[in-house]
């Protein structure tokens, strides 16, 4: 991780709360009491989030969440920042840590094969493999894998209509699908959706588009533009480089700092 005063974790971890509410203040109150700053999704099927502290503030603020039901393989994501890229601590409870819409897809269940980002490269680069970007529009707009299928969704609760409605024209000619997100949670629920339509040769960038970032070299890298992340950096290089875009304040969508939003204008 990069020397810098702030480090930065971004978290999930599939498991089933039985009472999400009895868990969110002894959570919020551990994360107080260390300093963390970022957001925290609770639900019963289990947490997601991104928190930043000091480096021991965010070890045992993760120490906390490991000891929660079936978070003792708490999947993180670490990158760091010169200054907390968050102005304050949300700990929420929701219907879902991640959006779909769709009740009776579960993750624990059944999910697509993990491939590491050492082994990302030869997949989507076979023209037997039909590789899906599950990211918002105006993420993508920013920074995808080549070659890769953009849905144009707004919204990831409006995935699983978009595959139902292009399924047959997606899967022409194609022996496998890839699909990746920025750290692996949608994915989580796009490939065990995929599954429950009967997809069965599914994959899944392991760790999402942050692992690759930071563990493939540029020089070998088939990732082109930068990576929107939910926070105050709001996008990261190659390295988990602090990126080049801002957010539009009206719209909160990115872009390049020095030009004007797509959408308000100046």
């Amino acid at each position: 991780m990069a020397h810098l005063p702030c480090h930065v974790a971004a978290l999930y971890q599939f498991t089933r709360f039985d009472d999400p509410h009895a868990l969110q203040a002894p959570l919020l109150a551990a994360c107080e009491a260390l300093g963390i700053k970022g957001t925290l999704l609770l639900a019963q099927e289990g947490i997601n989030g991104t928190i930043a502290g000091t480096d021991n503030a965010l070890a045992a603020a993760l120490g906390h969440i490991r000891a929660l039901p079936g978070c003792a393989d708490l999947d993180v994501k670490f990158s760091a920042a010169p200054a907390t890229p968050f102005g304050r601590l949300k700990v929420r409870v929701k219907r879902e840590i991640v959006t779909m819409g769709e009740p009776d897809i579960d993750p624990t269940l059944s999910v697509g094969t993990y491939v590491d980002p050492q082994d990302w490269n030869a997949l989507i680069a076979d023209p037997d493999t039909l590789v899906i970007d599950t990211r918002n529009d105006y993420e993508v707009a920013i920074g995808t894998f080549a070659g890769a299928v953009d849905p144009a969704t707004p919204s990831f609760r409006d995935f699983p209509a978009w595959f139902r409605d292009n399924r047959k024209e997606l899967l022409a000619g194609k022996k496998r699908i890839a699909m990746f997100c920025t750290g692996g949670i949608r994915c989580e629920k796009s490939t065990s959706f995929l599954r429950s339509e009967g997809v069965d040769a599914v994959y899944h960038l392991k760790g999402g588009i942050l692992k690759y970032l930071e563990q493939v070299p540029e020089s070998e890298s088939l990732w082109q533009g930068e990576c929107f992340v939910f926070d105050e950096r709001v996008s990261l290089g190659h390295g988990l480089a602090q990126g080049t875009h801002t957010r539009c304040q009206p719209c909160g969508r990115p872009f390049p700092v020095g030009e004007a939003c797509s959408v308000c204008g100046p």
